[in-house]
């Protein structure tokens, strides 16, 4: 790898690099490679160019005119004139670590199918080791990864003011992020609305202060409006700089969102809902919209696709070609602020090339990225960048100690019979959980199967203290007796969350987390019948994307052996067997209002509403 042309650089880096593209681009110095194509896409007008070549000098372009026009010399040609040249894609917000792949696996997984550059949206490492959070995103990179990685350290370290984690930022964090590293954006998406809009609520201070260290560094303030659909919250939303919002689900959510100035990251489970309605409305100028894939793992990713689906999946929604490439090249690099690096086939910007071999198809024939070529086809043929993991990236998950079938308990007042139970179920999006009566037996408080009630909790992976919050649930969770599902992949704050038919069998599996650094662990009646170790962090593991997805389908088939609960939720968001989907219950962002977090001392059982701040018993 050649220093010092990389995104891990200070600003005299950055003028060296582009004083030597200025020789090149004149001819007075030789050129590394001159790549010829048929057609390129111009990303700044929508056009294409006919027999055009592009002169890269290091990682960089130096110089794009017509086949033949270049006047100095290269050390070498290469021609591809049956293809169609265009930048390589980005993700304008995206979580590698949802990918459930180190940085370095995750390049060699999303480069060949165009995804040149990623705007990690990095809250969720970052609430495993805040302190180390920007070193872990340059490693792959220093060790020769042709991915660019830009890192918007997030507002959500922690998630909300009544959760903790390993990592807490203040706004001095946040400047010191955006002064030091060039390849830091701004703020990832800030996710706290009743932090930032109510000045009562105890994260609001922090908040304003991540955010205007943000405007002060001139980085971008990225937003998470879930659930925001009054106009007086849209224009609230707006007028306190929040730039963007990827939690657009409907088309009138998209529309008032563009109408208020605010950028639209589209996800594609929303396009057929949004786009042909934003082309039925007669919308001409997309330069405000991108797509993001927000999360997506490396199983979905390697039957899907990366950028490149995105993509693909306009085009099938009916928007044209050249504006479904814009919304992944350019628009969401100007919006980020990045547009001299990446998002174009433009001197000075990265030699990111994707050659389609059909463009409305998305049909990717080879890509290159940095100048070299890195793929033929969906094979990566790049250079096998390899990071050995430091400690403080693999033992993440202090538990402190061995947890007992006790600590999952929920005990009974003296003298009762039955009690009262505060119950909610996955994407419990209401304003009141549910309450229901449980029986009482051997002084705790129990599970009823037959109306699918079963034992949800969350446990702390920071203190070393091993606190268990828990409280029931109902419509999720194994309906066999003595099993228990367990995962450290727990947004945003990435504790522990468990659910079990028996209390045993929870601290089995949560137990086994702690064995494997975290992932996931199945106890099926009594027994440890599966696991998957996500070492890193307890999030990610650093191995193929072919591995990964063996050994989660490994993990699948054991899951199909039991017998999982079932109860409609929110949206379509919920369906019935292998409850995967509860990674993202234990969110505390809008529109949640109850969740069970992790105890703390002002929230003993861990049982808050996060919109007002509200504590309650689970039994009473």
């Amino acid at each position: 790898m050649s220093a010092p042309d990389d995104l891990v650089l200070d600003p005299s880096d950055e003028v060296a690099i582009r004083q030597a593209l200025l020789s090149v681009a004149l001819g007075r110095a030789p050129a590394d490679r001159v790549i010829e194509v048929g057609r390129l896409f111009s990303s700044y007008t929508g056009h294409w160019l006919d027999d055009q070549e592009i002169v890269v000098s290091g990682r960089r372009i130096a110089y794009v005119g017509p086949r033949g026009s270049y006047r100095g010399e290269a050390r070498e040609r290469v021609s591809h004139p049956g293809l169609s040249a265009v930048p390589g894609f980005g993700e304008v917000h995206k979580h590698i670590e949802s990918t459930h792949l180190t940085p370095e696996y995750e390049a060699e997984l999303v480069l060949p199918r165009g995804n040149t550059w990623t705007c990690e949206a990095s809250h969720e490492f970052g609430n495993v080791d805040g302190a180390r959070n920007i070193e872990f995103w340059q490693k792959a990179r220093l060790a020769g990864s042709p991915l660019k990685v830009f890192i918007q350290p997030g507002s959500a370290v922690p998630p909300s003011a009544w959760e903790h984690t390993g990592g807490h930022y203040r706004g001095s964090d946040q400047a010191g992020f955006l002064a030091s590293h060039l390849s830091v954006t701004g703020l990832d998406e800030v996710m706290d609305w009743p932090a930032v809009s109510d000045p009562a609520n105890p994260g609001y201070t922090r908040m304003w202060e991540m955010i205007g260290a943000t405007f002060a560094n001139r980085g971008v303030v990225e937003g998470h409006g879930s659930g925001l659909v009054d106009p007086h919250d849209i224009s609230a939303f707006a007028a306190a700089g929040l730039a963007s919002d990827h939690e657009v689900w409907a088309l009138d959510e998209a529309w008032d969102r563009l109408m208020a100035g605010i950028f639209v990251e589209l996800r594609p489970f929303s396009y057929g809902m949004i786009i042909p309605g934003l082309i039925e409305r007669g919308l001409t100028d997309w330069s405000n919209i991108a797509f993001t894939t927000d999360d997506r793992t490396a199983t979905e990713t390697l039957e899907l696709g990366a950028a490149d689906h995105n993509v693909r999946h306009a085009i099938a929604h009916g928007l044209d070609p050249e504006t479904a490439l814009r919304c992944a090249t350019i628009n969401p690099a100007r919006h980020m602020r990045i547009a001299q690096w990446v998002g174009s086939i433009a001197p000075g910007r990265y030699a990111d090339i994707v050659l389609l071999e059909d463009v409305p198809s998305v049909s990717i024939a080879h890509v290159y990225a940095d100048g070299e070529r890195v793929s033929d086809g969906k094979r990566y043929v790049g250079p096998g960048a390899r990071v050995d993991w430091p400690g403080w990236a693999t033992g993440t998950i202090n538990l402190g100690r061995t947890l007992a079938a006790s600590d999952f308990a929920i005990p009974a007042a003296l003298g009762r019979k039955t009690m009262n139970a505060a119950v909610l179920r996955p994407f419990h999006w209401n304003e009141d959980f549910l309450i229901e009566e449980l029986a009482v037996a051997d002084g705790g408080v129990q599970r009823d199967p037959a109306r699918k009630i079963t034992k949800w909790a969350v446990v702390d992976r920071y203190s070393g203290r091993g606190e268990v919050a828990r409280m029931f649930w109902t419509g999720c969770g194994p309906a066999d007796p003595d099993t228990a599902l367990a995962c450290s992949v727990a947004h945003d704050s990435h504790n522990i969350w468990a659910v079990g038919s028996s209390d045993a069998a929870m601290a089995m599996a949560v137990n086994r987390l702690g064995e494997i650094d975290g992932g996931w662990a199945l106890v099926h009646r009594g027994e440890l019948v599966a696991d998957v170790a996500l070492e890193v962090g307890g999030l990610m593991t650093a191995r193929p994307a072919e591995a990964f997805a063996a050994s989660m389908q490994a993990f699948y088939a054991a899951a199909a052996h039991v017998e999982w609960m079932f109860e409609p939720s929110a949206l379509s968001l919920w369906t019935p067997g292998f409850p995967e989907f509860l990674k993202f219950a234990t969110l505390t962002c809008s529109p949640w209002r109850w969740v069970l977090v992790a105890p703390r001392p002002e929230i003993p059982q861990g049982f808050v509403n996060v919109q007002t701040g509200e504590t309650r018993p689970v039994v009473w």
